[in-house]
């Protein structure tokens, strides 16, 4: 990374509607082979050793996950940079990685992003829904319920018109798991 330029991150969960950071501009992206994904048990954040919440995580495999890239000035990078690796490398179940974004006005960018490190014993890919509803329904870690993190994730998703599917029928069974129901 140069000093002079400005840096791309991709924010596919939290980051979207909770960046953290300044940015220049944002832009609806999407990065190929991955998938957005409840496979990251949090013990920190949304949940606690004793018992864990879940967050979510890129992990590798077929399709593309739609997300928003941002665009930090040169001047703030390194600082952005430390921020992001202080909150997302918390327990070094994420990996930084550079990749190439695919931003809604045509241009390719190369953007700094966590993904899910398939060696770490906090990754568990391959629960159901319902297991993933049940845990999300319990967990509460240091910067909240689990719950609400889902529910902020699946709310803003929608209204960027990236709707995803299992966000939003885990966002549903969670409410109802918690005797909550959505405001008509």
């Amino acid at each position: 990374m140069h000093a002079h330029q400005s840096i791309w991150v991709f924010g596919y969960g939290s980051l979207i509607w909770e960046p953290g950071f300044a940015f220049a501009s944002r832009q609806i992206a999407r990065l190929d082979g991955y998938k957005r994904s409840f496979c990251m048990r949090s013990i920190h954040h949304r949940g606690t050793v004793a018992q864990p919440g879940l967050v979510l995580a890129l992990d590798e495999g077929q399709g593309a996950c739609e997300g928003v890239a941002f665009e930090i000035p040169a001047r703030i990078a390194e600082e952005s940079l430390e921020y992001l690796r202080a909150r997302e490398l918390i327990s070094a179940a994420y990996l930084e990685a550079c990749a190439p974004v695919h931003l809604r006005d045509g241009r390719q960018v190369q953007a700094v992003t966590y993904v899910i490190d398939r060696a770490h014993d906090q990754y568990c890919a391959g629960l159901s829904l319902e297991d993933q509803a049940q845990i999300i329904a319990g967990a509460v870690g240091g910067r909240g319920p689990n719950s609400e993190y889902l529910f902020n994730t699946a709310a803003h998703l929608a209204e960027l018109g990236l709707r995803d599917e299992q966000l939003d029928w885990l966002a549903a069974r969670v409410r109802a798991l918690r005797g909550q129901f959505p405001a008509r």
